[in-house]
């Protein structure tokens, strides 16, 4: 009897911010619109090389999520007081690509949470999300000083996963961080778009009946 071709991948690693949730170019208009900024305000102070830092050191858990309140506030003219949760107001779920890492994980694929987190205290952007519940490995940067683009961070999920980087694949919404996987034998898929996305992963994982 021939035997069944082993599927191409087997993993399946999900970046958070803008593949899990909503696309977050549009999050940052709605809060540019909501705090009365002019349009590219936020985008702009996040390309300032202090604005850069801040969402790094922040990201690998050097400062608190209230300091960078108050650093990004500073940069944007705005209120420091819970800026992270009013920025991130309409980061919403992005339902159809999580129903697909649902789909995934039951028909046996590995499936991760890859996330330069944001800080969880005193809002928690994950709340709400069940990724413990989801997801076979939820990798945080903060928690383990490593963020991406940085190889080290893909080689600490490929590790929790257990599947080589050649049978993985990695969606997320970021060029670098997808030039960076790439760069491990990881394939890239980019996600800018929830329903675009959903789709061709039901396509390359083979879920198209599911």
């Amino acid at each position: 009897m021939a035997r069944t071709a082993e599927p191409r991948f087997g993993g399946v690693i999900f970046d958070f911010f803008g593949v899990l949730t909503a696309n977050m170019v549009e999050v940052i208009s709605y809060f540019e619109e909501r705090e009365q900024l002019v349009r590219g305000t936020f985008l702009r102070a996040w390309a300032d090389p202090r604005g850069q830092e801040l969402f790094r050191q922040l990201e690998l858990g050097k400062i608190s999520q209230p300091e960078w309140n108050s650093g990004f506030a500073a940069l944007i003219g705005t209120s420091p007081d819970d800026l992270m949760a009013r920025y991130l107001h309409d980061a919403f779920p992005a339902y159809q690509v999580l129903n697909v890492a649902r789909l995934a994980r039951v028909a046996g694929v590995k499936t991760a949470v890859l996330s330069n987190s944001l800080g969880r205290d005193p809002y928690d952007p994950y709340a709400g999300f069940d990724l413990q519940g989801t997801f076979d490995e939820v990798v945080l940067s903060a928690e383990h000083g490593l963020r991406k683009p940085d190889p080290a961070i893909f080689r600490l999920v490929l590790d929790k996963l257990g599947v080589p980087a050649e049978r993985c694949l990695f969606v997320d919404d970021g060029e670098e961080n997808l030039a960076a996987a790439a760069g491990l034998g990881i394939t890239p898929l980019l996600a800018l778009d929830e329903k675009v996305v959903a789709g061709r992963l039901r396509e390359v994982l083979g879920l198209a009946g599911l």
